[in-house]
């Protein structure tokens, strides 16, 4: 989701709940500590520059089981790090304590933000030599060539 999007969902709900990907909700006392932009440049290992920007939401459980962050709040913080930070429309990663920090995705179920799985990947694999997926027809799948599926 981009943060427009974001912005877009939080209108008109009551309450807010954060979902990660193994269905397990972010305790409801939850806080947003941060939001950020982060930007990264890098070199592949392909040798090409690359640059790469997403804003960054940061969430974190307390033991203050008193407050709740509601809707109204989480926008209130949102265009004032607009404002302050001249955040752009760009995508949303979330940062959430696991077993260690971890970064999601982020999704909208229409009631809920779904914390969503990424994955590394190389960015260079022509360079690299690393050979493309072979793509086979699952029939049992019902997947056959030119199904459009596979």
């Amino acid at each position: 989701m981009t943060l427009s999007e974001t912005k877009y969902a939080l209108e008109g709900l009551e309450r807010l709940a954060f979902v990660l990907p193994n269905g397990q909700h972010v305790p409801s006392h939850f806080h947003v500590t941060e939001i950020g932009k982060i930007d990264k440049h890098f070199i592949d290992c392909g040798g090409t520059e690359r640059h790469e920007s997403v804003i960054n939401f940061q969430l974190w459980n307390a033991n203050d089981y008193d407050h709740r962050l509601h809707p109204k709040k989480l926008q209130n913080i949102i265009r004032l790090s607009e404002r302050k930070l001249n955040l752009e429309d760009l995508k949303i990663e979330v940062e959430y304590q696991g077993e260690t920090i971890s970064k999601y995705g982020l999704e909208f179920d229409g009631k809920r933000f779904l914390l969503t799985q990424q994955f590394t990947d190389c960015l260079a694999k022509d360079s690299c030599g690393i050979p493309k997926a072979d793509v086979h027809a699952d029939s049992a799948a019902g997947c056959a060539p030119g199904s459009g599926c596979c």
